[in-house]
């Protein structure tokens, strides 16, 4: 059954932050619109930029340099929210946190050079009663292993196994979310996924996990 604070909260606050953030232009999916050719995608690309930019470039101005953790915290108390969900990770693949499964590109790495999901996690929690949870895209637009496991009809899970997957495990392992919205999974089916064993984990044994988890997402 779903928890009664869900239920029963009104105001919740859902918030996309990423790479994408830095051209903040048209959507989150910046990324696969200009590279499949969207005109004014790529309109505002050549007059921005420079004709060799690469997505990639954007990272290093994803800096963060405003984000106050305690201030976010105090302003979602003041709206009234009941919950806060943060995007950990969209489809462009950068992890908002310093996850082992995304080398060089977390912020971390490039970028910020601070744990996003940790800090806000740490602030909501010590200044609030707000409930906290994270977005999570299971798919990534461009990753080489995503895009061969799709060319094989999905028949291998090569991605699934030692990305996408890893990654929902570390984030309930570090931060232990009370919701888990996951997203980017309609390509493939369920058992690509391996979406049950995952729920089943979650539900059944992911409270007496090592790490000390007190409460399932």
């Amino acid at each position: 059954p779903l928890p009664s604070w869900y239920d029963e909260s009104k105001i919740g606050i859902f918030l996309h932050w990423g790479v994408f953030s830095v051209p903040s232009y048209g959507s989150a999916w910046f990324w696969y619109y200009w590279k499949t050719g969207v005109k004014r995608y790529v309109d505002f690309m050549a007059k921005n930029y420079r004709p060799d930019f690469t997505y990639a470039d954007f990272a290093p101005d994803f800096t963060a340099e405003l984000f106050d953790p305690n201030d976010w915290a105090d302003l979602f108390k003041a709206s009234g929210a009941r919950y806060v969900v943060l995007t950990s990770k969209h489809h462009e693949g950068f992890t908002n946190w310093p996850s082992k499964y995304s080398f060089n590109w977390n912020s971390m790495d490039v970028g910020p050079k601070r744990d996003l999901v940790g800090e806000l996690a740490s602030a909501i929690r010590s200044r609030t009663n707000i409930h906290y949870g994270l977005y999570h895209s299971l798919f990534e637009f461009f990753h080489p292993l995503y895009l061969k496991d799709k060319e094989n009809n999905f028949k291998t899970r090569d991605f699934a196994t030692t990305k996408a997957i890893p990654e929902l495990y570390e984030l309930v392992y570090n931060y232990k979310p009370e919701v888990i919205w996951s997203d980017g999974d309609w390509e493939a089916l369920d058992t690509y996924w391996n979406s049950m064993g995952f729920l089943a984990w979650l539900y059944n044994d992911s409270i007496h996990a090592s790490s000390g988890i007190g409460r399932t997402p």
